[in-house]
């Protein structure tokens, strides 16, 4: 039996921490307009919905190949793992590449697109919060247990 064990040309793992609450930040990267808007050239189906713990995709248009969203919680937040494993599509015209793309090239771009995204998105989770302290959670604006009297 033989398994083509080859890395994909277009090959990404990127790690990015954002203060906010798993569930929420899911919900927000559950939407189909935001695949969209961070990743016009591709349509992405999904494999496997894990809820708060992100979505698996097949990946079709300009690359061919999986992608995946993974949220692990960390301390009061969650660190956004993203995936990336395509190939570069052919063209659909039955012609052949003028010039193949460069793998390289489009993980650049790829990177920086996310990179920016998930920055913009972090910004908009973090309004309000001073750098270096912890998100406001339900836990911190509950009264504080009465004294114990003496």
């Amino acid at each position: 039996m033989s398994t083509d064990s080859r890395r994909p040309s277009v090959d990404i793992m990127d790690e990015t921490f954002v203060v906010a609450d798993r569930s929420a930040l899911a919900a927000v990267l559950a939407d189909p307009g935001l695949w969209r808007r961070w990743w016009p050239r591709l349509q992405l189906t999904v494999v496997e919905d894990r809820g708060r713990l992100g979505t698996r995709w097949t990946v079709r248009g300009e690359l061919v190949g999986t992608a995946e969203i993974w949220l692990e919680p960390w301390h009061d937040g969650v660190i956004v793992h993203w995936f990336l494993r395509a190939e570069p599509a052919a063209p659909d015209t039955g012609l052949r590449w003028r010039r193949p793309p460069d793998p390289t090239r489009i993980r650049e771009r790829y990177v920086a697109s996310f990179k920016r995204h998930i920055h913009a998105l972090k910004d908009e989770l973090d309004a309000g919060r001073m750098a270096g302290h912890a998100r406001p959670s339900k836990m911190s604006r509950r009264p504080a247990p009465p004294a114990a009297s003496r």
